[in-house]
């Protein structure tokens, strides 16, 4: 990477008329923000499909796209709603906050509404522009179809016992993919898994469409991979070969994470572990498809858990916590030979923040991929690794990411201790916080690491009331929503004098993506 800048901001997180983020306008305009910035970087988080706990890093597919994100203005304007339906569907009061429950429950009756309308016979003035998009779902459907089907018939009968997980399915045969059962529920079910193909298509038409022009401005879009996927997810019951179940599909052990700075219990996540012998005999070709799929939507991907790769941490399914873990040997280098051949021109972070091993070390050095420094890790000791002065080249420096508060909260919650040592450091004499915020702003980006990257909350100075994710708390998590039109022409100039500052301007248009 060229030494630039970028801005994390999730796609929910966008202010929007309807309830949550999405691809409408203000995402267009959000990439105007950028480009007057001349900020080369958008980094989201996954987009994938949320399920419970509304966490994105615990997909129901490793492939699909999150239905909350389609625009429905852009619905309204395909004639397939009207401003009167999605007006009066109760999508959450608050703006400034995802209300997942009032998605859930009105946002898909608003989508099925649409898919209704796209299923019918238009007027004669309108039959020719239809047969166009007809024609080009089905060559969507074609074209996913490896992953399209089973994740549709997946939703489909999940729909149909109830939104039990798919270990709980009452029918075996399904439950355990009898061939001539997927077959009849395929049959029975083809409305609802019609409906599911008509929401990728929309999700990817609308995302390619904001993709492209968010290129056209000189940005560029770095996307988060989760490490995991949800044990109760499309992938898991269709690709049972890639996890290391028993023969009923149940895991005997759960992805997780051991005692560190966020938890003195570590995390239970709960992710079903990869049977990583068992995808080293067919050339990983599970996760080759996965990171194929990814490019086709980001310019970069960002490794979620890159330790995982080097070594991962099990847990018993049984345990109550992740104390009682222990570790096992990842694919390593024998993954990323494969990756690098497969994509050797595209762009990689490695999110590899956490215990540092001999192993997972050894790993990030031998791929050559940047890791991350998160300038709030850097002021708990003078050892730390995170600060200015141990910062090296291939790196991407953050101030704090979406696990952390902000860092506005973050300056106001540590001790007086560490907070002086921070001001020294920084050479801040700002009593005011919100100036003292922007002081460690600059830290970032002062830095040598090629990129910066600067959560939108930090650049608003905003407090713990926008804190992204708190990991191990279960409530309350992955809300927070911008209000609309709070981004000023003030604001863009600061960030742009920053870049100019500090050499961190975009550099000249990327070439054209392949769509």
């Amino acid at each position: 990477m060229e030494r630039a800048s970028g801005i994390l901001m999730p796609v929910f997180s966008l202010a929007s008329r309807y309830g949550i983020g999405c691809f409408s306008k203000e995402a267009y305009d959000f990439v105007d923000f950028l480009h007057k910035t001349e900020t080369a970087y958008w980094q989201i988080l996954p987009i994938g499909p949320t399920g419970y706990g509304d966490s994105p890093y615990q997909p129901l597919s490793a492939f699909a796209g999150n239905p909350y994100f389609i625009s429905l203005e852009d619905l309204i304007e395909e004639g397939y709603l009207t401003r009167e339906e999605c007006d009066s569907a109760d999508l959450g009061k608050d703006q400034e906050r995802v209300d997942y429950g009032a998605m859930y429950e009105n946002r898909t009756v608003l989508l099925k509404k649409a898919f209704e309308r796209f299923s019918e016979k238009p007027d004669k003035e309108h039959e020719k522009e239809h047969q166009k998009e007809l024609t080009a779902f089905r060559k969507f459907k074609e074209k996913e179809a490896w992953w399209l089907d089973d994740y549709c018939l997946y939703l489909a009968i999940k729909h149909a016992e109830e939104g039990r997980a798919w270990l709980d399915w009452e029918d075996e045969d399904l439950k355990h993919r009898n061939d001539k059962a997927l077959k009849k529920a395929a049959k029975e079910l083809s409305e609802e898994t019609e409906f599911t193909a008509f929401c990728q298509y929309e999700f990817d038409k609308q995302w390619r469409a904001l993709h492209e022009y968010a290129l056209e401005k000189n940005v560029q879009i770095i996307g988060d991979l989760p490490f995991y996927v949800a044990m109760d997810s499309s992938d898991a019951w269709s690709h049972p070969e890639v996890f290391a179940t028993d023969k009923d599909g149940s895991p005997t052990m759960v992805a997780g994470c051991p005692p560190d700075a966020f938890s003195a219990t570590g995390q239970l996540w709960g992710n079903p572990l990869y049977d990583w012998a068992a995808l080293k005999k067919d050339g990983y070709s599970w996760w080759v498809k996965r990171i194929e799929r990814n490019y086709e939507w980001f310019d970069v991907i960002r490794f979620d858990h890159f330790h995982g790769f080097a070594e991962y941490y099990g847990i018993p399914v049984d345990e109550d916590n992740a104390v009682n873990g222990k570790h096992f040997k990842g694919p390593g280098m024998d993954l990323f030979r494969i990756l690098k051949e497969k994509f050797p021109e595209h762009a990689m972070i490695a999110e590899d923040l956490g215990i540092q091993t001999p192993e997972n070390v050894k790993l990030l050095k031998d791929t050559g991929i940047p890791g991350m420094a998160v300038l709030q890790f850097g002021f708990t000791s003078w050892e730390s690794s995170y600060v200015n002065h141990r910062h090296t080249k291939n790196l991407v420096v953050y101030t704090g990411t979406h696990d952390n508060t902000t860092a506005m909260a973050w300056i106001q919650e540590i001790n007086d201790g560490e907070r002086a040592f921070v001001r020294k450091y920084i050479n801040s004499e700002n009593t005011d916080y919100g100036r003292f915020v922007w002081d460690f702003i600059r830290e970032a980006y002062r830095s040598v690491a090629d990129l910066c990257v600067i959560p939108l909350t930090d650049f608003l100075c905003k407090g713990k009331e926008a804190r992204i994710n708190s990991p191990g708390v279960a409530d309350g998590n992955w809300q927070w929503r911008l209000i609309p039109n709070f981004l000023s022409d003030d604001l863009a100039r600061s960030i742009r004098d920053l870049n100019e500052t500090y050499s961190r301007l975009a550099k000249e248009k990327p070439a054209d993506k392949e769509q």
